[in-house]
């Protein structure tokens, strides 16, 4: 075929797996071309890359599982040999016979204990030659030496009663025992690893496994469906989607008309109305009518697959806090070993010398093999896992309940960074306010007619992407067309596309001034639309009714635009954008939980002191250049405060890379999402207060997770070493150390687990208020 690179088959697990190039074949093709080569006999079908992700997490749990079914098997016997058949005579007596120049009930133990040790347990030899190769140490180095050690004892021991006739106890149960512990421990940690990314598996389970395809003929006709594997929608492709099923790719409406369930993406419970030229996201359920949709993004390019994308890559980093545990670990398995041998020389030292009584050590054991099981204990009990597992597993929980709640963390650091930050500063125009400018008053100066003012202010503004100018030529169009158009939403459509041509004056010379509007030429004279500073910079006065006029607008939060033709002012414009309901009650919220807001525009000063006032927020930053934003926010830095910025515009993403922490707003840019480090996809200012909330949660979990790691290794370790044994009589044998080790790491894991009780706080709670 054209298009393949290069491909390798694996016939024992029926996989082929292709690179190719996806501008010259498409991956449907590449499946079909397999299916009608062979007749029918082959089927191909794509692999989810995290459905094999999650089947691969599903093996390990099952992998582990198998190790330890099999320890437990061999090491029950062992224990059973040792603890309970001296006390059976008939089972006593046949363990005592000779087999050889061993006992049978030695030889048996030996036998069992080989296999835990080296079959079952090599998975921990590997892993420490792994560590020890790249010149670091782990947990699996502390298992190893302690395990290890104690078989090697027994063996000896074993081979010296043999020889000698003299038989020391041995302690083969102590090492089949250690293994067994920690592999419960590991496969507990395994089941609990797979919880804390089940966030991911919910996003994945989103994405519907089919879709149907509509088939056209060379001239556009519908001429039938086919179901296709949803992997193998391409983009271009007529999607058929009935009612009560899953959108299978992101794309745009072409046909019909329906309401769809967006909440699994957005967060918002209300169905969202869809016609022809509406954009549906894939994972979302249509509700209603049948819709035909044509697909623009697939594969890693949709919406779902770049929220699943974010959180994984947050799941993978670091927080700055977890360095802590990284250094610990690095020292602490030389520390264990040093101390385990300070352990042992001092047992045997004080033995030797005779600073204990004899009594303290078994009649049939002696002050060597006394001081080892201290030492052993002590190397088994140490659990740097703990360490290592307190942050990571907190903030894979974490990033996948902000996702669950509409927040998407882009990685450990954000998360961590949010949990003190002393200003938010938000943007005004889309982040405050809805980001739908409407234009409410258009009043002329001059002998002009006002439809005339209109379609000069409409022609100026066309060739321009500001919101406002959206505002500006969709009232001007309604002024002239209303009423006058088909009513049906398709029909306005296609004639205001013809209209607007006929309509507006041709405008040359255009240009946008950044924070301050545009000028161009119309009919061979100059004109300009924008903010005060263009019309005063470029020599035009104005009038002072129009001064009182603009004045008074801005008073009431509305943004003027004034127009000037051929150097004279004609009239201005008073255009308003609503406020978001939930935005001064989140104000108030980020105040009660000690953050200070601030308000950043390039609005006047009068209309963004109007707007903060309603809002209340009383640090204001008004008339500043795109450019000037992140300014802003380093100037708010340099006293060392941790500065977070909500924003959405292109506009606003020097400032979001700037900030400590920048939050896009859901409707926002690819840009702004792209510089943020938390996205917002909800839209809402609500979901600000859930980010400080989600981290501050988080990262007092994460302290009280290496508060517990380290109290248990600053207290296990002495009492493993027999720091109680000369006051209590308490010796902790190895199996029981290996126990407590292996608890210890699942204890932190689910510590972090409780993490997924977290709900969002409600408003009313943050702002102390009672609703009778």
């Amino acid at each position: 075929m054209d298009g393949l690179r290069q491909f390798d088959v694996n016939t024992v697990l029926s996989e082929v797996e292709i690179v190719f190039d996806p501008e010259a074949v498409g991956l449907r093709s590449i499946v079909d071309t397999i299916e009608m080569g062979s007749n029918g006999r082959l089927k191909a079908h794509v692999q989810n890359p995290y459905t094999r992700g999650a089947s691969n997490d599903a093996q390990e749990a099952s992998k582990m599982l198998n190790l330890l079914c099999s320890s437990l098997f061999l090491s029950i016997p062992v224990f059973f040999i040792r603890m309970v058949c001296p006390s059976i005579p008939f089972l006593s007596t046949l363990l005592s016979m000779h087999c050889g120049p061993f006992l049978m009930g030695d030889l048996l133990k030996w036998i069992l204990v080989s296999i835990v040790q080296f079959v079952v347990g090599k998975r921990f030899y590997v892993a420490a030659y792994r560590a020890l190769k790249h010149g670091s140490t782990n947990m699996d180095v502390l298992v190893v030496l302690g395990t290890t050690a104690s078989y090697l004892y027994s063996v000896c021991a074993l081979l010296y009663g043999a020889f000698t006739g003299f038989r020391p106890p041995v302690y083969f149960e102590t090492s089949a025992m250690i293994i067994t512990f920690v592999l419960f421990g590991k496969y507990l940690e395994v089941l609990a690893k797979g919880k804390t990314s089940d966030a991911i598996k919910k996003l994945v389970e989103l994405v519907p496994s089919t879709a149907l395809l509509v088939l056209k003929d060379k001239e556009g006709k519908h001429v039938g469906e086919r179901e296709i594997d949803a992997l193998l929608v391409q983009p271009g492709d007529v999607l058929k989607v009935l009612p009560g099923s899953k959108v299978p790719a992101d794309g745009v409406v072409v046909w019909g008309t329906s309401h769809v369930n967006e909440s699994m993406i957005t967060g918002e419970s209300a169905p969202v109305p869809k016609e022809v030229s509406s954009v549906v996201i894939g994972g979302t359920i249509n509700l209603h009518g049948i819709l035909h949709i044509q697909a623009t993004k697939v594969g890693s390019g949709t919406v779902l697959s770049q929220i699943i994308s974010l959180v994984e890559t947050a799941q993978m980093s670091k927080a700055p806090i977890q360095k802590f545990a990284d250094y610990v670990a690095s020292i602490f398995v030389p520390i264990v070993i040093t101390l385990s041998i300070v352990t042992f020389s001092v047992w045997f030292l004080c033995g030797w010398l005779g600073a204990y009584p004899n009594s303290w050590v078994s009649e049939n054991s002696n002050c060597f093999v006394f001081s080892l099981m201290f030492a052993i204990s002590v190397v088994v009990i140490a659990c740097p896992c703990a360490l290592g597992l307190a942050t990571p597993t907190a903030v894979m929980v974490a990033t996948g309940i902000g996702a669950n709640h509409g927040v998407l963390v882009k990685g450990g650091d954000a998360l961590e960074r949010v949990q003190n930050v002393n200003y938010v500063v938000f943007d005004k125009t889309g982040t405050l306010t809805q980001g739908k400018a409407v234009v409410t008053t258009a009043k002329v100066f001059s002998g002009m007619d006002l439809g005339d003012f209109l379609t000069l202010v409409a022609s100026a503004e066309a060739s321009s992407e500001h919101p406002l100018a959206k505002a500006v030529s969709d009232y001007a169009f309604h002024f002239h067309f209303f009423g006058k158009l088909p009513s049906s939403k398709d029909g306005i459509e296609q004639r205001k596309d013809e209209v607007l041509s006929q309509w507006l004056h041709e405008a040359e010379d255009f240009s946008a001034v950044p924070g301050k509007g545009v000028q161009c030429s119309i009919n061979g004279k100059h004109v300009l639309v924008g903010n005060r500073t263009l019309i005063t910079e470029n020599g035009v006065t104005i009038p002072p009714e129009a001064e009182n006029f603009l004045v008074d607008l801005e008073s009431n939060a509305k943004t003027g635009i004034l127009v000037a033709y051929d150097g004279d002012f004609v009239g201005l414009m008073g255009i308003t954008d609503p406020l978001k309901r939930e935005a001064a009650v989140v104000v108030e919220g980020l105040k009660k939980l000690g953050v200070h807001p601030v308000m950043l525009t390039g609005d006047n000063w009068r209309t963004a002191q109007a707007v903060a006032k309603e809002v209340g927020i009383e640090d204001v930053r008004a008339e500043v250049m795109p450019a000037g934003k992140a300014d802003v926010v380093r100037s708010l830095q340099k006293d060392g405060s941790i500065v977070a910025m909500v924003g959405d515009g292109i506009n606003d993403s020097p400032a979001l890379a700037a900030a400590d922490v920048g939050m896009a707003i859901g409707g926002g840019t690819d840009i702004a999402i792209e510089a943020a480090d938390y996205v917002l996809v909800r839209n809402n200012l609500e979901d600000v207060i859930t980010a400080i909330d989600l981290s501050r949660k988080t990262f007092s979990r994460i302290r009280w997770n290496y508060f517990f790691a380290m109290a248990y290794n600053v207290v296990a370790i002495p009492v493993a070493a027999g720091a109680l044994f000369p006051f209590t009589g308490l010796q902790m044998p190895p199996w029981l150390a290996g126990a407590c080790m292996a608890f210890s790491s699942v204890s932190v894991v689910c510590s972090s687990l409780l993490l997924r009780r977290y709900r969002k706080p409600r408003l009313t709670t943050v702002l102390q208020i009672t609703v009778e």
